[in-house]
């Protein structure tokens, strides 16, 4: 691995691992799970193949990344993130969640990776509040569908929709993005019509809200103001109770 600074400091060591352009977006589509490289080439728009590969091989050189070979029928090749890369993923969601407070919703017309609840959602997820919870909630938002189950504070993202959800509710993109924010509170959303609850009423939706935020988590309260521990969507996180 080439050394990128010169400076003994584990932020500047980090960075030469995995602050290089598309590095950390690599590592994002690999917390989803195993990607072949084409899967790759496909959750990345816009990056060059040449990258891709200069990529994979720099970040499989700091331990990052393994490639590993599908048994047949798929015998297939693929990337996928060792112990030590999985410790990015709290990395990437805090990014994420900075990111989010000043991108706002897309254009019109602007493509979405369909699976992009799979990282959202437990980038939204606030650990500390979820404790205890147990809720099963279908969200459609515009043309995508995820259903988010929280049991006594596990965490489990899916595409797709369920028949035992707890809360059912239908909202386009910027309404997402204004109740994640804090900015615009539940019930408002469902007396403007902003929302359409199937199942459900607006204090289960309080509570998803409660637990799914962006909002700055600067200044919290005493008993929120925790370390923040990784959810994982392949393998589920337990929530400390104490």
């Amino acid at each position: 691995m080439a050394k990128r600074y010169d400076q003994f400091c584990p932020v500047a060591h980090g960075l030469s691992m995995v602050g290089e352009r598309w590095a950390l977006l690599v590592v994002r589509e690999l917390l989803k799970g195993p990607r072949r490289y084409t899967d790759l080439v496909a959750g990345l728009p816009g990056i060059g193949t040449n990258v891709l590969a200069t990529r994979l091989r720099e970040l499989e050189a700091g331990g990052v990344v393994a490639k590993r070979r599908l048994p047949p029928p798929a015998a297939s090749t693929v990337y996928e993130l060792t112990p030590y890369g999985e410790g990015l993923e709290e990395a990437v969601h805090a990014i994420a969640r900075w990111g989010a407070r000043s991108l706002g919703p897309p254009p019109e017309g602007e493509p979405l990776d369909p699976e992009w609840g799979l990282s959202a959602f437990p980038a939204l997820l606030y650990p500390e509040r979820a404790r205890g919870l147990t809720q099963t909630t279908v969200i459609a938002v515009d043309d995508t569908v995820f259903t988010v189950r929280l049991d006594d504070g596990r965490l489990a993202v899916e595409i797709g929709e369920t028949d035992d959800a707890d809360l059912v509710a239908r909202i386009d993109l910027a309404t997402m993005f204004d109740l994640a924010s804090g900015d615009l509170p539940p019930a408002d959303a469902v007396a403007a019509g902003r929302v359409q609850l199937e199942a459900g009423d607006t204090e289960a939706l309080t509570r998803f809200f409660h637990v799914f935020s962006y909002a700055p988590r600067l200044g919290a309260r005493a008993d929120e103001d925790e370390p923040r521990l990784g959810a994982r969507v392949r393998v589920e996180a337990l929530i400390p109770s104490g």
